[in-house]
C-alpha cells in the first residue's frame, strides 16, 4: 500500500512543473511585447507613417490577328528598347542621368522644340539667367509686383540666339533624353528610344545600369503585317508610345486603368476591339518612403497578353479580290470617259452566317514623291462610304410591292414611258414590251418599277398630267421596307464609322419614281451584300461580321490558344415576305445571268457554279476628290454595280459590286460585269482547291 501512495504522489508534481513552465513562459512574452510596444512602439508607428503603397501596372503585348484558316495576319514584332521610371528624381539628378546616358547612345534632335531649348539654356546657365534681370526689376520682385513667372518669362526672352548656339550636339542630345525623362508619370515607364537601337547600345547600357538609376533596358514591340497592305484600312492602326491615349478618349482609358503613355487602338479593328487585343497589364506594388524613394517592390498581378481575334475573311480570296479589282480599275481607265474614275468595291459574304469571306476596296490616288497616279487599299470603303447604285435594288421593290399588295404575282404592266407634266419622260433604256415582274428583272424594266411605285403611293397616272398620291406615307413605306433587307440602314458590322447613307429629301413624286430603280437615295457595298444575302437565304437579314472568334493567347510552342468565345450567326429580321413571293424573285435574278435577254447573260452565261443576281446603272452627280474643278455643277457620271449569289440554289456566297463614276458619256465600260466575273469564278475556284480530298 505504501509503495502505491509513493507512486501516486508523483503525478501531481509534474503537472504543477508543467503548468509553472507554460505560466513563465508566457510570461516573458507578455513582457517582451510590452517592451517592443512601450520601447520601440513610437518608431515602429514613425516607420509605418512614412510608407507609401503605390501600385502600377505595366503593358504586355497585344493580340495577334489571324484570318479564317489561322493564318497570322497581325503580329507583334520584338524591338529593343531603353526605358526610364521616374521613381522620385529630382530634376538635377535626372540631368545627370541623361548626361551620362547620351555617353552611351545615339539620340535623334529633331523633335526638340525651341521653348525647351531655352529652358535647357536656363538650367545649363543659371548665373547667367539670373543676371538677365536687373536691379529694378529685382526690387519690383522683393515688393511682390512680379512673380516668380513674371521673372521666367524675362529671363527667356533675354536669351540671345547666339547664347542659344552655344548649346552643343552633345548638349542637344542630352536635352532629347531629358525631355523623355521628363514625359514619364512617376512610376510609370516611359520609353527613351525605342527605334534603331543597336546591339552595341543596347548592352553598354546593360552593363552600365547602376550608374544609370531609372534607365532600364528593355524589350518593345511593333505591329507586322504579314500581307503588307491588304486590308490595311480596315485592320485599323495602333498608337505609338510618343502619342499614348488619345487626347479624345483619355478619361475614358485613364478611368479604366490605362497608363497616359499605353499604345492602344486609335482606328477601325484594333480600336473596335481594343479590350480584347489589350490584355490584362501586369501590376507592381512599389512601397516608398515619405521621400518618395522605392524601399520595397512586390508583384501583385502577374498579367496575360492579349487575345487574339480571328477574323471570318480569307485573305487568300481577300489578296485574290484586291488583283482583281486593282486590274480592272486600271483596265476601265484606258476607256474614254472614265477620268472620274479612280475606285471600286467588293463584298463577298456567306448569306447563311454573315461571315464576310472578302471586303476589298481599291482607290487610285496621286503618289505625293512621283506625283504619278497610284493605287492604294481602301476596304474601309465598302461600309463608310455609299452611291447610287441603279437597278440592283429592283428585287427589293417588288418585294415592296407584292408586301403592300401594289402587285401580285404574274402581274403585267406596258413597259411604255412615264411621262408627267412638266418633267422629262422616265422609262427604261429601251422599250422592253408587255412584261411580268419576273421578265421585268431580268430585262430591268424601269417602267414596271415605277408603275408599282404609283400604285404604292395610290397615285392616278395620266400620261404629261400632274402626279399625286394619296399615300402620304409612300417614300417612307418604300424606305422602311428596304431597310428590312439592310439598304439605307446600318447593316451591324463590327466595325465603327459605318455610314448608312444619303437619303432625298424632296417628297416629290418624281422622286418616289427614282427611289425604286436605285436612282435616289445611296448605299453601301455592305448594304449591297447584306441585301442580296437577305434574298439568297430565303428572307433572314444576317448580321455582317468580320471577326469570327475570340481566343486566348497561344502557349509557348502552341499555334493557337483555347477558345474563349464563338461569334453565332445574328439574324437581325426577316423580311415578312411569302415564300413563293422570294422564289420568282430569285427565279427573276436567275435569268439575269443564265438567260439570253438578262442584262448580265453576256458576261456569266456558261459559268458552272449557276450564278443568279441583278445589275445595276445609276446616272449620278460626281461629287468625288476633282468636284472642286466644276464649281457648283458637278457633271453626271454613270456608277455601276452588281449583286449575286450562287449556286443559285443552296447558295454558298453573295456577293455586291460597286464601281463609283465609272464612266462619263455614253461608252459603258463594264467593270462592275468584267470585276463580278472574275472574282465569282475565283472564289470557286479557290473553295475547290481548299476543299479537302
Amino acid at each position: 500500500m505504501e509503495k502505491q501512495k509513493k507512486k501516486k504522489s508523483h503525478f501531481p508534481f509534474r503537472l504543477n512543473l508543467l503548468f509553472f513552465g507554460v505560466f513563465f513562459l508566457f510570461s516573458v512574452l507578455i513582457l517582451r511585447l510590452g517592451f517592443v510596444q512601450i520601447v520601440y512602439g513610437e518608431n515602429f508607428k514613425r516607420d509605418l507613417e512614412r510608407k507609401e503603397d503605390i501600385t502600377v501596372s505595366n503593358p504586355v503585348p497585344r493580340g495577334k490577328i489571324f484570318d479564317r484558316d489561322y493564318q497570322v495576319v497581325v503580329d507583334n514584332v520584338p524591338k529593343s528598347a531603353i526605358s526610364f521610371t521616374n521613381e522620385g528624381f529630382s530634376q538635377t539628378d535626372m540631368l545627370k542621368t541623361a548626361a551620362n546616358l547620351a555617353k552611351l547612345i545615339e539620340q535623334k534632335t529633331d523633335m526638340i522644340s525651341e521653348r525647351e531649348k531655352l529652358d535647357f539654356w536656363m538650367m545649363k546657365n543659371p548665373e547667367q539667367a539670373d543676371a538677365k534681370i536687373s536691379e529694378q526689376e529685382k526690387a519690383l520682385y522683393a515688393n511682390k509686383k512680379l512673380t516668380d513667372q513674371d521673372l521666367y518669362k524675362l529671363k527667356l526672352a533675354r536669351i540671345t540666339t547666339e547664347e542659344l548656339n552655344q548649346l552643343t550636339p552633345n548638349d542637344l542630345e542630352i536635352l532629347a533624353i531629358y525631355r523623355q525623362f521628363s514625359k514619364g508619370y512617376k512610376f510609370i515607364p516611359e520609353m527613351v528610344k525605342n527605334e534603331g537601337v543597336t546591339e552595341k547600345e543596347y548592352a553598354v547600357v546593360s552593363e552600365n545600369l547602376q550608374s544609370l538609376p531609372g534607365v532600364e533596358t528593355t524589350t518593345d514591340w511593333d505591329r507586322s503585317y504579314a500581307y503588307g497592305n491588304t486590308l490595311r484600312s480596315v485592320l485599323g492602326n495602333v498608337t505609338n508610345s510618343g502619342e499614348g491615349l488619345p487626347a479624345d478618349q483619355l478619361e475614358h482609358f485613364l478611368a479604366r486603368g490605362y497608363n497616359r503613355n499605353d499604345r492602344v487602338g486609335k482606328s477601325q479593328l484594333e480600336m473596335q476591339y481594343e479590350d480584347v487585343l489589350h490584355g490584362t497589364k501586369s501590376k507592381v506594388k512599389n512601397i516608398t518612403d515619405k521621400a518618395g524613394n522605392v524601399i520595397e517592390t512586390e508583384t501583385v498581378l502577374a498579367g496575360s497578353k492579349g487575345k487574339d481575334l480571328v477574323l471570318s475573311i480569307d485573305m487568300d480570296l481577300q489578296s485574290a479580290v484586291d488583283k482583281i479589282i486593282e486590274e480592272e480599275l486600271w483596265a476601265a481607265k484606258r476607256w474614254p470617259g472614265t477620268r472620274f474614275t479612280d475606285r471600286a468595291y467588293v463584298v463577298l459574304m456567306d448569306p447563311h452566317t454573315g461571315d464576310v469571306l472578302a471586303m476589298s476596296g481599291k482607290k487610285i490616288v496621286k503618289d505625293r514623291k512621283t506625283g504619278r497616279a497610284a493605287m492604294i487599299d481602301d476596304a474601309l470603303g465598302t461600309f463608310t462610304t455609299t452611291y447610287s447604285v441603279g437597278s440592283t435594288v429592283k428585287g427589293a421593290t417588288i418585294l415592296t410591292g407584292y408586301k403592300t399588295g401594289a402587285i401580285s404575282p404574274n402581274t403585267y404592266f406596258d413597259d411604255a414611258g412615264i411621262k408627267i407634266k412638266d418633267t422629262p419622260i422616265k422609262k427604261s433604256y429601251a422599250y422592253l414590251g408587255r412584261l411580268n415582274e419576273i421578265t421585268a428583272l431580268k430585262k430591268s424594266s424601269n417602267v414596271y418599277m415605277f408603275r408599282t411605285a404609283i400604285r404604292i403611293g395610290k397615285g392616278h397616272y395620266e400620261y404629261d398630267k400632274p402626279l399625286n398620291f394619296l399615300n402620304k406615307q409612300a417614300f417612307e413605306t418604300i424606305r422602311n421596307s428596304f431597310a428590312s433587307f439592310g439598304l439605307g440602314t446600318r447593316t451591324g458590322i463590327d466595325l465603327p464609322n459605318e455610314q448608312t447613307g444619303f437619303k432625298g429629301q424632296s417628297r416629290l413624286p418624281g422622286y418616289l419614281l427614282d427611289l425604286v430603280i436605285g436612282q435616289y437615295d445611296t448605299y453601301s457595298a455592305m448594304q449591297l451584300a447584306q441585301y442580296v444575302s437577305t434574298i439568297a437565304n430565303g428572307g433572314y437579314r444576317m448580321q455582317p461580321h468580320i471577326v469570327k472568334e475570340i481566343r486566348e493567347s497561344a502557349s509557348d510552342g502552341e499555334a493557337l490558344g483555347p477558345m474563349l468565345k464563338e461569334i453565332n450567326p445574328t439574324v437581325l429580321n426577316t423580311i415578312d415576305v411569302k415564300k413563293e413571293w422570294l422564289r420568282r424573285v430569285q427565279v427573276g435574278f436567275k435569268k439575269v445571268m443564265q438567260e439570253p435577254g438578262g442584262t448580265a447573260y453576256k458576261f456569266f452565261k456558261g459559268a458552272p457554279y449557276s450564278p443568279a443576281g441583278k445589275t445595276g446603272t445609276a446616272e449620278a452627280f460626281y461629287d468625288g476628290p476633282l468636284r472642286s474643278h466644276f464649281g457648283k455643277e458637278p457633271p453626271p457620271v454613270m456608277n455601276l454595280s452588281l449583286v449575286s449569289y450562287a449556286p443559285s440554289t443552296h447558295p454558298v456566297v453573295a456577293m455586291a459590286v460597286i464601281v463609283p463614276w465609272a464612266y462619263d458619256g455614253k461608252d459603258d465600260n463594264r467593270a462592275n460585269l468584267k470585276i463580278g466575273r472574275r472574282v465569282l469564278d475565283t472564289y470557286f475556284q479557290i473553295r475547290k482547291a481548299q476543299a479537302p480530298d
